[in-house]
C-alpha cells in the first residue's frame, strides 16, 4: 500500500508579493527597519486625530454655525454654506449655467485626449486648442449672442482657478518650446533675445510680475488701451511660466544626440521638418516631467492673484474666513481648498507617470 505525501500549503502568489516587497523596500536594511519604524510611529499620533476631528468629531448637517456649536471636530456646515462661492466665486447665480457649460466641454476634451485609443484625437486636440479658448472666453464674458456682460471681477473659486491655469499654459507651453529653440539656435540675434527673456522671467518673482502688469502696465500703454486685469495677470503668469518650461526643454534638447538631426539634413529636410518631426518630439517626451511639474507650479501660483484682489479658489477660503457669521472657522476652509489643489496636481502627477510609462521615458 502506497503512501502519498501532502506537501504543505503554500502562500498565495500575492501574498509572497507583498511580503518580498516589504524586505525590499521597508525592512531591507537596520536604517530602513527604523525609518519605517519611526513612519509608522509619526502616522499613529497623527493620524487618528486628524481622521477623528475630519471626520468622527465633525459636523456635517445644518446650515448656520448654530449647527456647530459645541463640536469638537470640523465644522463641514461652513463648507457648504459656502460652496456655490468656492465654486463659482461671485458669478451671477442666474448665470452659473454658463460655467458650468463651459466645465463639461472642456472636461469632454480632456477626456478625449487623454483617452489612448480613441480615433481621430489629433482633430480633436486641434479643435480643442485653436477654438474652445476664444469660445469659452465668448461664453464666461458674455457681450455676444445675448449673453449679458459678466465682468472679470466678478469670477472667483475653481472657475478663476481652473481659467487661468488653463490660459496661462496655452501661452506658457509655446512660448517656452519656442523659447527653447531659440536659445539652442544658431542665430545670434535670436539666441541673444531668447537668452534674455529666459533670464529676466526667471529671475523676477511671480508676486512683482503679477503686481507690475496689474499696477504698472495701465500707466505706459497708449491712451484709450485698457487691458483686462484678468488678461494682465494670466500674462504674466504665462512669460514667467514659460521661461521655467523653456529651461526644461533645452534640457530635454540637450539629451539627443546631433547625429539625428544630421541625418535628418544628409535626407534632405530642411530645418524646421527636422525640429518638428524628429527633433522636438523626442525632447518633449523626455521632457514630460519637468514639464507637468512646472504645469503643477502653475496651478499653485494662481492664488498669487489674491494681491490684485482677484478670488481664486485660495482667495474665495480666505475671504470665508472673514465673514462674521462664520468667525472662528476658518480652518475647515484652507483645508477644504487644500484638499483640492492636492487632488488636481496628484492627479497631473499620476498621469504624467502612466504617460512616462507609455512612452518608455528613461528606458530609451
Amino acid at each position: 500500500m502506497s503512501t502519498q505525501t501532502t506537501s504543505p500549503a503554500r502562500p498565495p502568489a500575492v501574498r509572497l508579493r507583498a511580503l518580498g516587497w516589504v524586505r525590499a523596500n521597508l525592512l531591507a536594511t537596520p536604517l530602513s527597519a527604523a525609518v519605517t519604524l519611526l513612519c509608522l510611529w509619526l502616522l499613529w499620533q497623527t493620524v487618528p486625530g486628524l481622521i477623528g476631528w475630519a471626520v468622527i468629531d465633525a459636523r456635517w448637517s445644518g446650515t448656520t454655525r448654530e449647527a456647530c456649536q459645541g463640536a469638537t471636530g470640523a465644522c463641514w456646515v461652513f463648507v457648504r454654506a459656502w460652496f456655490d462661492q468656492f465654486v463659482y466665486g461671485f458669478y451671477p447665480v442666474d448665470q452659473r449655467w454658463r460655467v458650468d457649460v463651459a466645465g463639461i466641454v472642456f472636461a469632454l476634451f480632456a477626456a478625449v485626449l487623454l483617452w489612448p485609443g480613441f480615433p481621430r484625437k489629433r482633430v480633436v486636440g486641434v479643435v480643442a486648442a485653436v477654438a474652445f479658448p476664444p469660445a469659452c472666453i465668448v461664453l464666461l464674458l458674455g457681450g455676444w449672442f445675448g449673453l449679458p456682460v459678466v465682468e472679470t471681477r466678478l469670477w472667483g473659486g475653481m472657475m478663476l482657478t481652473a481659467f487661468m491655469a488653463v490660459y496661462a499654459g496655452l501661452i506658457a507651453v509655446p512660448l517656452g518650446i519656442l523659447l527653447a529653440l531659440g536659445r539652442q539656435g544658431r542665430l545670434p540675434l535670436i539666441r541673444t533675445v531668447s537668452v534674455i527673456l529666459i533670464e529676466f522671467w526667471r529671475g523676477v518673482p511671480i508676486l512683482t510680475v503679477i503686481f507690475l502688469a496689474s499696477f504698472i502696465l495701465p500707466l505706459i500703454v497708449p491712451a484709450g488701451v485698457t487691458v483686462d486685469q484678468l488678461a494682465r495677470a494670466v500674462i504674466a503668469l504665462g512669460l514667467v511660466i514659460a521661461a521655467y518650461m523653456a529651461e526644461v526643454v533645452r534640457g530635454g534638447l540637450q539629451t539627443l544626440p546631433p547625429g539625428q538631426a544630421e541625418a535628418a539634413r544628409a535626407l534632405g529636410l530642411n530645418y524646421w521638418k527636422t525640429t518638428l518631426l524628429i527633433v522636438l518630439p523626442q525632447a518633449l517626451r523626455v521632457s514630460i516631467p519637468g514639464l507637468v511639474n512646472e504645469f503643477i507650479a502653475l496651478i499653485k501660483n494662481t492664488s498669487l492673484v489674491l494681491i490684485i484682489s482677484l478670488f481664486d479658489l485660495l482667495g474665495v477660503a480666505h475671504r470665508a474666513k472673514s465673514d462674521p457669521q462664520w468667525a472662528g472657522q476658518g480652518l475647515e476652509a484652507y483645508v477644504f481648498a487644500g484638499g483640492v489643489f492636492w487632488l488636481v496636481c496628484f492627479a497631473l502627477s499620476r498621469y504624467s507617470l502612466g504617460l512616462e510609462r507609455r512612452l518608455g521615458v528613461g528606458k530609451r
